[in-house]
């Protein structure tokens, strides 16, 4: 059956869009996402897939947002930077394209990617995926498929709880919670890590380059780390601890093939991946995780695009 298998990942602030062929990904278009409203968001996603396939056949479309989906109808019951809640979004896009079109949580795609090779096989059957940014998601693949829960809201691996006070202190009733993983080893604790090993150690060149910045971005404490910045170090030090302590809690629950890290974060390579290996065998219990593997995801800044497509082609 000839036609085109389209993947779509929806952002807070970009949509990418591509096709897929025999387990190869096309070029994805990107445009910046429209959060005004629902409707606007979602005739955007129609549009850039129509202008994509230009009138070719599709076979099924993947779509992959920031949203707690209900994969068996398609509807998004809440989302985070996108203005899509209670959402029959499945429904709405099978309308518009006549195709079946299969919409699920953009982290969990991104773990369905990663547990592909580059010609798109399944090549990890048990998977567990951080995608740490501005905030902390994760994926989780189990016998090869995605593991979604019973309502499809399960791998919020961000709310992971990885530092309490010894008298387990009641919850906030916010999210995320203070001792998640989403507070202390986001962008933002990056941020926050750095500027606070700066004002200590004002010499330092980490304390240079924050000069005049109001704030410190991830990318120039990552470069300082790269020239050898012993501070610089220290702060991802600190960070792959934090996270080495939310990978040992996967690796006891799942005892998973992969560890896959990604997301904006995860630029700083071994230097981060170093520190959540070492702390990660600390907390893991003896005889668990004898064959995991904890290492950088490889799909890249594609990789919930590509998840989508594969999403839709294993679906169809």
């Amino acid at each position: 059956m000839s036609g085109l298998i389209v993947g779509v990942d929806v952002g807070g602030t970009k949509v990418s869009v591509a096709a897929m062929r025999d387990g190869q990904l096309g070029e994805p278009q990107l445009c910046a996402t429209d959060t005004s409203t629902a409707e606007r968001l979602v005739a955007q996603i129609v549009g850039a897939v129509h202008d994509l396939v230009k009138g070719e056949q599709i076979l099924a479309v993947g779509v992959g947002i920031p949203s707690v989906v209900e994969f068996a109808t398609g509807r998004v019951r809440s989302s985070v930077n996108i203005p899509l809640r209670d959402v029959p979004l499945r429904q709405v896009l099978e309308a518009e394209f006549g195709a079946p079109t299969f919409v699920d949580n953009d982290a969990t795609v991104a773990a369905f990617a990663e547990a592909h090779d580059a010609n798109g096989v399944l090549d990890v059957e048990h998977l567990v995926m951080f995608t740490v940014g501005t905030g902390v998601g994760g994926g989780i693949v189990i016998g090869g498929r995605p593991y979604r829960g019973a309502t499809g809201a399960a791998a919020e691996i961000g709310h992971t709880l990885i530092a309490v006070d010894h008298l387990v202190p009641r919850a906030t009733g916010t999210f995320p919670q203070p001792g998640s993983l989403e507070i202390l080893a986001n962008g933002q604790a990056l941020d926050r890590l750095s500027r606070a090993a700066a004002a200590a150690h004002p010499d330092s060149p980490l304390a240079q380059t924050l000069n005049g910045q109001t704030s410190l971005a991830g990318p120039d404490v990552v470069s300082a780390a790269q020239q050898g910045a012993p501070l610089a170090l220290a702060v991802l030090n600190m960070l792959g601890r934090r996270i080495g302590i939310a990978v040992a809690n996967a690796i006891n629950t799942f005892d998973p093939q992969v560890v896959a890290i990604g997301g904006g974060i995860s630029a700083a390579g071994e230097l981060l991946v170093a520190p959540i290996r070492e702390t990660a065998k600390e907390y893991v219990l003896d005889g668990v995780g004898t064959q995991t593997e904890i290492r950088l995801a490889r799909s890249g800044a594609h990789a919930g695009v590509r998840g989508a497509a594969l999403l839709a082609r294993s679906e169809l």
